[in-house]
């Protein structure tokens, strides 16, 4: 009985964790990517006009820099 339960909060925790672990990944990604965006703003002397491209490019970097 006592390791029934024990095993049923175990799994609880696991899928708990793995739901907290995925949903603050995609929070950082999110993060990077603006911070980003506000960089490549600030570094350019001329204003970057299509905000669209630029967030692809600053995904496609963040994702290839995580593949490393």
């Amino acid at each position: 009985m006592i390791k029934n339960k024990k095993n049923i909060l175990i799994i609880i925790f696991i899928i708990l964790g793995m739901y907290l672990i995925l949903d603050f990944r995609d929070h950082n990604f999110k993060r990077a990517v603006d911070a980003c965006l506000a960089g490549s703003q600030k570094l350019s002397e001329s204003k970057i006009t299509d905000l669209d491209k630029a967030r692809k490019f600053c995904e496609d970097q963040i994702k290839q820099s995580g593949k490393k």
